[in-house]
């Protein structure tokens, strides 16, 4: 007994030893009750449809040991004495606890961007406002912590922040152009994942949009990899956003063609081309006179963007195109030259 009515820092041997033995307590509790919960919660999720639940229970499993451990401390502090070291726990408890908001805030985050980032189209969306995100969490919790800590001015670290902040953007401006241009790409959304777009000379197919270039997969294989402000100073086209493809083509009949001929070919075009499923007729005219034929203009449009089924539909109209020509009689024009020699 005469050991245990020693006093130290103030307190008897057997405070401390009632203070240990209530963190010990709370500590193993806290583990106990989360162990609990999570398996009740586990229980419940699979009798559920929802996915809400599964955030909780990430939540659980995201609740760190050391947060409980510093919980139990602080709950075996009030049975201690310890006017000097008591601000000093309160600090350090506040600081844990704002972190382990923190870690809570961030699998908010992850569920968000797992729910609505199913899809290629919203996946490089999501990625980066998560990751704006989490970087946006985190540097407010770091300065709430520091506003804790008793001899620092948050306001003028703020202030100091911002000066060296304007002295590293203009050392990384370009990085940061391409970092914001990214976030202009995701909201307005001028091209997503799996469009086919072409910038300048190059086409192809977007693949992956990240925080500082885009890669696009050319018609011809190799990857083409843009800087994010370069794609927004282009002129960009989005073939996938097409409605309707417009096709037009040239065609060709020999100048010895009669005149009832040449004015049944417009009728027979037509009927060719709308026999053509998914396509839309134009027109067609005779447009001119050329050095070795007479020049017909057709156009037509095409109610889909997909190019494979553009090609193959030229084809089927310049096939039976031929065929209606040889069962008419209509010739093709090939070059011809007329040697006039004057004695």
């Amino acid at each position: 007994m005469d050991i245990l009515e020693r006093t130290l820092w103030g307190n008897m041997l057997l405070t401390w030893l009632q203070a240990v033995a209530v963190a010990v307590v709370v500590f193993l509790a806290l583990n106990v009750l989360k162990r609990v919960v999570a398996r009740w919660v586990r229980v419940w999720v699979q009798r559920t449809r929802t996915d809400l639940d599964d955030l909780v229970v990430d939540l659980f499993r995201r609740t760190w040991y050391l947060f409980l451990a510093a919980v139990a401390i602080y709950a075996g502090s009030f049975v201690l004495l310890l006017p000097q070291v008591e601000p000093a726990l309160r600090i350090v408890m506040m600081v844990l606890f704002l972190a382990q908001v923190a870690i809570w805030s961030t699998g908010v985050i992850d569920y968000l961007a797992s729910r609505y980032g199913k899809d290629a189209a919203s996946a490089a969306a999501v990625s980066v406002l998560s990751f704006v995100g989490k970087v946006v969490l985190w540097a407010v919790v770091v300065l709430l912590a520091l506003d804790n800590l008793p001899g620092i001015q948050v306001d003028t670290l703020i202030a100091s922040l911002g000066i060296g902040g304007v002295a590293v953007a203009l050392a990384v401006q370009n990085v940061l152009g391409d970092l914001f241009a990214s976030l202009s790409i995701v909201l307005d959304e001028p091209f997503v994942i799996g469009d086919s777009i072409s910038v300048g000379e190059y086409v192809g197919t977007v693949e992956h949009i990240g925080l500082k270039s885009t890669r696009v997969r050319s018609f011809t294989g190799e990857q083409l990899v843009f800087a994010n402000s370069d794609l927004l100073d282009s002129r960009i086209r989005n073939y996938k956003r097409m409605d309707e493809r417009r096709a037009s083509f040239a065609l060709g009949v020999a100048n010895e063609t009669p005149y009832e001929k040449l004015v049944e070919i417009p009728g027979i075009v037509q009927g060719i081309v709308e026999a053509q499923p998914q396509v839309r007729f134009g027109r067609a005219h005779l447009k001119g006179f050329g050095d070795f034929a007479l020049d017909f203009e057709v156009v037509y449009f095409l109610l889909t963007s997909d190019y494979t089924v553009f090609m193959d539909t030229q084809q089927a109209i310049n096939l039976e195109i031929l065929r209606r020509f040889a069962e008419e009689g209509i010739e093709l024009p090939y070059p011809t030259q007329a040697v006039h020699v004057v004695r």
